[in-house]
């Protein structure tokens, strides 16, 4: 597989993270593993069909799908005639441009979407991403809610942070929380926090020392043990600390 990413106009990067392309190569099928990453994406199909979602799912060409906030991993076959292109907005900023009625309706989902929202296909192919910062800019609403500095406190303490901490911090109900991490993210806090601490423990795992331990690392990225560990990381990659 081929993967390219692009960065949007800048008045866009607090919402957009990212546009990107993805090509398979090769008659062979070759089955790529997408990691959760608390983004929402919006992919268009410019190749033939392509199986995700672990075989349950078809994305068909020339159509333009929505993938929900993901808690576990996915998989995705590619060959020589896959080619998608996306747009990976970040955490909570989805609503910056659609209104949706809760994002937790499409967590771990693909689901095709709505043409009279989605960018003109054919113009993506032709002007990619001059058109596309064009047509989010104007569709961006600057959100009501104050979820970016909640991300922002739990990305900055790694996942090392309770929900009742938050609470406090950001001066907001328990209640009003998990509404809102719902509705803009499409997962709850908890959930959200443990994707965080698990994105950064990948790296730590990945770039380990030989003489430290797993369980060293358990407790330096906040996880009671190396069980507690290997249960998230395998939930969230398929496989163990260990084939890292």
């Amino acid at each position: 597989m081929t993967y390219n990413q692009f960065l949007p106009h800048p008045e866009l990067t607090n919402y957009i993270d990212a546009f990107w392309t993805a090509k398979g190569h090769g008659k062979e099928v070759v089955t790529e593993k997408i990691l959760p990453d608390g983004c929402v994406d919006l992919i268009f199909n410019l190749g033939h069909d392509c199986k995700t979602d672990n075989d349950k799912f078809t994305m068909q060409k020339g159509r333009v799908y929505l993938v929900g906030t993901m808690t576990n991993f996915k998989e995705t076959n590619m060959n020589s005639e896959t080619n998608l292109f996306g747009i990976r907005f970040k955490p909570a900023a989805f609503t910056a441009f659609y209104k949706f009625s809760s994002l937790h309706e499409v967590a771990d989902q693909t689901i095709e979407f709505e043409k009279t929202l989605s960018p003109d296909l054919q113009k993506t192919i032709e002007h990619s991403t001059a058109y596309l910062n064009q047509f989010f800019l104007n569709r961006l609403t600057i959100p009501k809610h104050n979820l970016f500095s909640i991300i922002a406190d739990i990305h900055y303490h790694k996942g090392q942070i309770t929900v009742q901490k938050l609470i406090q911090r950001h001066f907001i109900t328990a209640r009003q929380l998990e509404r809102n991490f719902k509705a803009h993210l499409g997962i709850s806090p908890k959930d959200f926090i443990k994707l965080a601490r698990f994105q950064f423990a990948l790296p730590v795992i990945q770039k380990r020392a030989s003489e430290q331990s797993l369980l060293d690392i358990a407790f330096q990225c906040g996880y009671y043990d190396h069980a507690h560990l290997t249960n998230e990381l395998k939930r969230y990659t398929g496989i163990l600390p260990s084939q890292l």
